[in-house]
C-alpha cells in the first residue's frame, strides 16, 4: 500500500492523505445521522444561540489561520532566500565564518570581515576557467540603503542585462536596485557606515550621479546601490586599483600592487565542473576560504527545518487548547438546552437522534470555523509574506499548499470525534432532571 501511494503524483497523494484525515469524521457522521433528519434541530440551535456560536467560529478561525499563516512563511522565506542566492555559485574569501560571509556577501548584512589583498584576487581572475571574478566592498550606505562596489560584469550578470538606463562607465556613477527611491539622472553623496552608525556627513564632497535601474529580483539586491569598486576605494582615500597614467579606468584588470583589498570575490565558473573544482581549488590553509552560499543555506535550512516543527507543534498545541475551549463551551451550551433535548428524549425521539443532534451541532461549528480559518489562513500568510519580505529584502511569496489544509483538516478530525463527549453527556442525564431545568 505504501509503494502504490508513492507511486501516485503529488497531489493525488495529497488528496489522499486529505480523504484519509476525513474518513472518522465520515465514519462517525454516517454512523449517527444514519436514518435521521437532525438538520433543522441543529440550524433551530445555531440560531438559537447565534452570537455565542459565531464567538466560537472566530476562536477557531483565528486560530487555525494564524498557525497555517506562520508555517507558510517558513516554506516561503526558505524558498525566497534560495532564489536570492541562486546567482551566487561560489564566494571566495579569508578564512573565517561561512555564514557571516554569506549574510554579508550574499544578503548585504553589514559585518566586519578580513580582506583579501591584489596578490591573492588576481590569481583568482586570472584563473583559466574563471568567467567573472566580482570583488565586492561595502561599508557605506544611502538613507540606510547599502552602497556596494563592484564591477560592472557582475550587474549585469546579477541583473540578467535587465537596466533601465545604462550601466555605470565610470567612478561617481551608480546603478541602483530596483526598491531604491532613486531615479536615472539623480544625485546623492553616499554615507559612511550604514544603519544608526552611519556618518551623513563623511563623504559629502563625493557625489554620486545614478545612471541606471536594475529589474525587480527578489533578492536584498533591489535595495542596493552598486558604483565601481573604485568609487568606494577612492572615497575612502585609497588607491583605485589602476596606475594614475591609465586615468579614470575601471574594472579589470587591477593592478595586485595597487589593489587595497576586498572582503569577498564572487565567482561565476564556466561550468558546474568547474565550480567544484575552483573550490577545492581556493580553499587554501591560511590564505582563503571558497564555499558555496546554497550548502551554507542548506545548513540553515535544517534548523529552519526544526524551527517548522517547533511551529507545528506550537500551532497543534494552541489547536488543541481552541479545541478543550470548543469542548467546554459545547458542555455549557449543552446545559442551556438540555430542556429541550430531555423533551425529545420524553416524546419518544431515539438516543442516537438526541445524540446526532449535539454531534451535529458541534461539528458544525468546527466545521464552519475550519473554512473560515483556512480563508484566514489566505489572508494571514499574504500580510506575514508582505511584513517578512519588508523586513528582510526578501521575496516572500508564500502560499498555503496541501501540508497546511491536511492540518487544518487533521484538526476538524479529532475534534468532531471529541465531540461525541457532550452528546455522550446528554443522555447520561435523566430526563426528569432536564425537564426541570
Amino acid at each position: 500500500m505504501t509503494e502504490y501511494g508513492n507511486s501516485l503524483p503529488v497531489l493525488a497523494q495529497d488528496m489522499l492523505i486529505a480523504a484519509v484525515l476525513l474518513l472518522p469524521l465520515l465514519g462517525v457522521g454516517v454512523a449517527l445521522l444514519r436514518g435521521f433528519q437532525p438538520m433543522p434541530l441543529v440550524g433551530a440551535l445555531l440560531w438559537r444561540f447565534r452570537w455565542a456560536n459565531v464567538m466560537f467560529v472566530v476562536l477557531i478561525a483565528v486560530s487555525i489561520g494564524m498557525g497555517i499563516g506562520l508555517i507558510a512563511q517558513e516554506r516561503g522565506l526558505r524558498v525566497g532566500s534560495a532564489r536570492a542566492a541562486e546567482k551566487f555559485d561560489l564566494v571566495v574569501a579569508a578564512p573565517g565564518s561561512e555564514l557571516t560571509l554569506m549574510l554579508a556577501s550574499v544578503f548585504l548584512q553589514s559585518s566586519a570581515v578580513p580582506l583579501l589583498d591584489g596578490a591573492v584576487y588576481d590569481r583568482i581572475a586570472s584563473h583559466p576557467r574563471v568567467e567573472i571574478a566580482a570583488p565586492i566592498a561595502f561599508g557605506d550606505s544611502h538613507n540606510g540603503a547599502p552602497v556596494v562596489g563592484t564591477i560592472a560584469e557582475f550587474v549585469t550578470y546579477l541583473s540578467d542585462g535587465q537596466i533601465e538606463g545604462r550601466l555605470f562607465a565610470r567612478t561617481g556613477e551608480a546603478v541602483v536596485g530596483a526598491s531604491i527611491d532613486l531615479q536615472v539622472g539623480d544625485h546623492f553623496s553616499p554615507a559612511h557606515g550604514v544603519g544608526d552608525e552611519a556618518e551623513h556627513d563623511s563623504h559629502e564632497a563625493f557625489e554620486i550621479e545614478v545612471v541606471g535601474r536594475m529589474a525587480r529580483s527578489g533578492s536584498p539586491w533591489d535595495r542596493a546601490i552598486l558604483i565601481p569598486i573604485e568609487t568606494v576605494w577612492e572615497v575612502h582615500g585609497l588607491a583605485n586599483g589602476h596606475p594614475f597614467e591609465e586615468g579614470d579606468k575601471i574594472g579589470p584588470p587591477f593592478d595586485p600592487a595597487l589593489f587595497p583589498g576586498t572582503p569577498a570575490v564572487i565567482v561565476r565558473a564556466s561550468d558546474m565542473s568547474a565550480t567544484y573544482a575552483l573550490r577545492s581549488t581556493f580553499t587554501e590553509a591560511g590564505e582563503t576560504m571558497a564555499f558555496f552560499p546554497g550548502t551554507v543555506l542548506a545548513s540553515l535550512y535544517r534548523v529552519m527545518g526544526d524551527v517548522r516543527q517547533a511551529m507545528q507543534v506550537m500551532s497543534i498545541v494552541t489547536q488543541m487548547l481552541v479545541a478543550a475551549s470548543v469542548l467546554l463551551g459545547m458542555f455549557i451550551l449543552s446545559r442551556l438546552f438540555q430542556r429541550q433535548l430531555a423533551m425529545l428524549r420524553a416524546l419518544g425521539a431515539p438516543r442516537r437522534f438526541v445524540m446526532a443532534v449535539v454531534w451535529g451541532y458541534g461539528v458544525s461549528l468546527l466545521a464552519a470555523g475550519t473554512a473560515l480559518g483556512l480563508v484566514c489562513g489566505f489572508g494571514a500568510t499574504a500580510v506575514l509574506s508582505r511584513i517578512v519580505t519588508a523586513r528582510t529584502d526578501i521575496l516572500v511569496s508564500a502560499t498555503i499548499t496541501w501540508s497546511e489544509v491536511n492540518l487544518a483538516l487533521g484538526f476538524l478530525s479529532v475534534t468532531s470525534i471529541l465531540s461525541l463527549l457532550p452528546a455522550l453527556l446528554v443522555l447520561t442525564r435523566p430526563v426528569v432532571q432536564g425537564l426541570r431545568h
